[in-house]
């Protein structure tokens, strides 16, 4: 009797599955036809999006600072995977060339209510705040628990520059874990010393999506990946065999008819759970976007039903609980006249590309853009520019629309905008803007204990694993792309034993000459 292949099924077609799929390829030398995707949606990539076109307007949901003094496991990958634009050329050759010719170094990293670009050659810090956060930062991760920043550091803290950059560059808020701030403070070092000028940041040549998520799309499909498109998983079979947890099938919808797949006893199951992105919703230039929870999409339920009375499969209630803490929105501007950009850059002195975020400090929605290299989008005409924004208060009334963000349409943000920027109504004329609200956007933020996430393979998990912003990778940091990639990794290495190192976590934070140029910066 010929001895079945091994098969692996990998729920959720975000960056994590895709890295999986390429790592099970690449490493682990498993055919890409015994390798199948299930995704809800009709398209690949999950929070890394990036769709539309210049007639109906562009949207993004966000965007991802990328350093390559981190994203260890993310190169790694990035490096096998072949340029759409030059095929001799790899993802990460691609984007090292690009950003030798596009250098961020902002020179309006913060501008205040007077529309002066406020100086960031000081962090602002006062003597408490430094003891603060030197203490926070050299605090025991166990004796900080379920704390929030808040907890550690007193209200002049968030006064500082240094918090009103950090924050904005991250998406933290005051109420998150104190536990994630402080593994962004080792993890990004090195942005201490250049945070004003977001000197470290990379670029993609486009958005994420085009730059990252097609290539690799485009791989794994030469490599016989199946991908079964508009599928929902929503329950897995399973039995404890030797007290381990063995997935034995998936049931999915699929065009509203429910599917199952039968999971052999070798076969392997990675699961993506839990989604910052879950329960997005798109708005327009005349509405603004509905306000939808988890009960509308159903996106975190399978892990809410495995981890019930499973603790090492996480507790999901830590992190989707509040909406009112975890949620902001976003905005993407299709132009087609470059009056908007061409007073950018007169305003800011930074050509698109190299500025990095603008953030209005003062702004009651703490409303922060980004203008970045044209063209943002693979089809993008040239006569056309896109740019990005976002605030983290979208609950707060605005300084020039009397209504939360939440409640406005895309006219009424641009009103705004062009109220900080003191930038006449007639310099965004024919813009398309396009609000999105994402009530779990910073979930992975929450203040959780150490268990509520589970490890990417559980103890007592034979063929199950996890990978996600939602499984606990020590020293790492959430909210990237990296994360989800290490976590890839790891449960692909660990499933097939594959004995190739993983990339390390470079410990830029134990260098002593990290440590004292980071602190002369802090001290100023």
């Amino acid at each position: 009797m010929t001895k079945k292949n091994k098969k692996a099924y990998l729920l959720g077609g975000g960056i994590g599955s895709m890295a999986a799929a390429a790592f099970m390829i690449r490493d682990g030398k498993i055919a890409g036809e015994d390798i199948v995707i299930f995704e809800a949606s009709p398209l690949m990539g999950g929070s890394l999006d990036g769709a539309g076109n210049a007639e109906r307007g562009y949207s993004l949901r966000g965007g991802r600072m990328l350093t390559t003094d981190n994203y260890e496991c993310t190169w790694d990958l990035f490096k096998s995977i072949p340029s759409l634009i030059k095929k001799e050329q790899s993802v990460f050759d691609e984007t090292l060339a690009f950003n030798e010719k596009h250098k961020a170094n902002s020179m309006a990293r913060l501008v205040d209510r007077r529309r002066a670009k406020v100086s960031v050659s000081s962090m602002g810090f006062s003597m408490q705040d430094r003891l603060e956060l030197l203490k926070l930062s050299n605090a025991d991760e166990a004796s900080l628990g379920a704390s929030c920043i808040t907890d550690h550091l007193s209200p002049t803290f968030f006064e500082t520059e240094f918090w009103y950059m950090w924050a904005t560059t991250f998406a933290f808020q005051p109420w998150h874990s104190a536990v994630e701030f402080k593994r962004y403070l080792h993890r990004f070092m090195l942005e201490f010393s250049r945070i004003e000028t977001l000197g470290g940041v990379k670029r993609t040549i486009y958005n994420q999506y085009d730059s990252f998520v097609r290539p690799l799309h485009a791989w794994l499909i030469d490599q016989g990946v199946q991908f079964c498109m508009d599928s929902k998983v929503y329950d897995l079979d399973h039995q404890i065999v030797n007290e381990q947890f063995v997935v034995t099938a998936i049931h999915y919808q699929q065009q509203a008819i429910n599917k199952v797949v039968t999971v052999d006893e070798d076969d392997l199951v990675f699961f993506q759970n839990g989604s910052m992105t879950d329960a997005s919703s798109i708005g327009s230039m005349e509405t603004a976007p509905k306000k939808l929870s988890k009960l509308d999409s159903g996106g975190w339920k399978l892990w809410e039903k495995l981890a019930e009375g499973r603790p090492e499969f996480g507790n999901p209630a830590a992190f989707n609980s509040s909406i009112a803490e975890s949620s902001w929105e976003s905005f993407t501007v299709t132009l087609k006249d470059p009056a908007f950009f061409n007073k950018m850059q007169q305003f800011s002195g930074n050509e698109p590309g190299t500025g990095g975020l603008v953030t209005f400090k003062d702004s009651n929605w703490l409303m922060s853009i980004v203008l970045a290299h044209q063209p943002h989008f693979a089809n993008q005409p040239e006569d056309v520019q896109v740019f990005w924004g976002y605030a983290l208060f979208p609950d707060r009334i605005g300084d020039f629309v009397a209504k939360p963000m939440a409640d406005c349409n895309g006219e009424e943000i641009l009103r705004e905008l062009c109220g900080h920027l003191r930038f006449d109504l007639e310099t965004v004329n024919n813009a398309n803007c396009i609000p999105c609200y994402m009530p779990y956007i910073t979930s992975m933020f929450m203040p959780r204990q150490y268990a509520d996430r589970p490890l990417p393979v559980p103890k007592e998990s034979k063929n199950l694993a996890f990978i996600s912003q939602f499984v606990e990778i020590p020293d790492d940091v959430v909210f990237t792309v990296e994360y989800s990639v290490r976590a890839a990794q790891m449960a692909v290495y660990q499933l097939l034993k594959i004995e190739r190192p993983i990339p390390a976590i470079i410990p830029h934070d134990k260098s002593l000459r990290t440590q004292f140029e980071a602190l002369i910066k802090a001290l100023k």
